[in-house]
């Protein structure tokens, strides 16, 4: 994934493209980010696939969220799971910061929880056949593969 103005020390997100909760995770966050901090890739882009696996993560594991801080920076991180789904709350601020405090929790038992949930997740919020196109106006904010 080459680096341009557009991504260079943003933060990243990669979600699976198909998963209706998913998608609408996405959606909550692009509307409490007004300033554009986040981008957003889904796990099957080429995107992702590069840069999880510069960090030794597979793409293909679809029941992870991942989010990776200051893209190509020297502090470059990638957070998983459930760590990924609080960091993200805590950098759009607000109210969802305050959400951060389950960090009292040993991430495996965080992880437990979530892993209920990604594991019904289809079942409960259901599957799109392809992931869905972006609105224009939200279009900017996504990485495609084609950049």
């Amino acid at each position: 994934m080459p680096t341009t103005e557009a991504t260079s020390g943003k933060d990243i997100v990669f979600y699976d493209g198909v998963c209706a909760m998913c998608n609408g995770f996405v959606r909550f966050l692009l509307a409490r980010d007004p300033a554009g901090r986040l981008r957003f890739a889904p796990l099957q882009s080429k995107a992702a696939r590069q840069a999880l696996q510069r960090h030794g993560r597979n793409a293909d594991d679809l029941d992870t969220m991942h989010l990776l801080t200051d893209f190509e920076e020297p502090a470059e991180h990638l957070f998983s799971r459930s760590d990924a789904v609080l960091e993200t709350l805590r950098r759009i601020g607000g109210v969802w910061a305050l959400v951060s405090w389950l960090k009292i929790f040993p991430a495996t038992v965080r992880d437990l929880v979530y892993g209920l949930v990604v594991k019904n997740r289809y079942r409960t919020f259901g599957k799109y056949d392809s992931c869905p196109l972006t609105p224009p106006e939200w279009r900017a904010r996504f990485i495609h593969d084609d950049e």
